[in-house]
């Protein structure tokens, strides 16, 4: 098993731990939207760790992540305004 991916999905899901549990306090929007994000990159992590290589899967799934982020960042400087 790649000790790499193995570190991406345990950041992944610590990110998305600490997102989660700080967004229940501040409400920020951007930080449910980092968390999302990384929640479909740790999913992406734990295909490949089941063994699933396609790239039909995995690049959605990472595409989605980086989009969200996206979202994230575009909503709160709209919000800001």
């Amino acid at each position: 098993m790649d000790p790499v991916v193995l570190m991406n999905l345990l950041f992944d899901l610590i990110i998305v731990i600490l997102g989660i549990a700080v967004y229940t306090k501040k409400k920020d929007i951007l930080l449910m939207w980092v968390s999302i994000a990384f929640l479909f990159f740790a999913l992406s992590y734990v295909l490949v760790v089941l063994g699933v290589t396609d790239s039909m899967v995995l690049i959605p799934l990472r595409a989605i992540g980086y989009l969200s982020v996206i979202a994230g960042i575009v909503l709160c400087r709209r919000h800001a305004k």
